[in-house]
């Protein structure tokens, strides 16, 4: 049996979405995720946050970009990669998730309509 590496978390942007391309024209969009839980500490429930940064890749990252800002609820969905690098010769790691999808949750403005892309946009967008 092989293993697995799969993840999937809901929670609020830290901050807006940063769309950039590689030297070879791949897009990626770079955000942060905020997830809390409650927690109980004593007699008093308080809440927790963990916080996770995502990239996403292709189409979806060209597609979703505009719409990922601060606050937005999303679901996520893809794997966990250990990123490492050097700083003052101390070894530095982090885990970070790399999206195979991302669905947006809520409303996006303050007229109560949904956030959504225009038809055409993209075909291969998790809604």
């Amino acid at each position: 049996m092989g293993d697995i590496n799969c993840v999937t978390i809901t929670g609020r942007l830290t901050r807006d979405a940063e769309l950039k391309s590689t030297a070879g024209g791949t897009a990626v969009c770079k955000f942060g995720v905020a997830v809390n839980r409650r927690t109980k500490k004593g007699d008093e429930w308080a809440n927790e946050a963990s916080f996770f940064d995502v990239s996403l890749w292709g189409r979806q990252a060209e597609t979703l970009s505009r719409y990922l800002t601060k606050g937005k609820q999303v679901g996520v969905t893809g794997e966990l990669r250990q990123e490492r690098w050097q700083r003052d010769g101390q070894a530095q790691s982090k885990v970070a998730i790399v999206a195979s999808g991302v669905q947006l949750f809520g409303k996006a403005d303050g007229d109560g309509r949904e956030s959504r892309p225009q038809e055409g946009l993209g075909g291969d967008v998790d809604w």
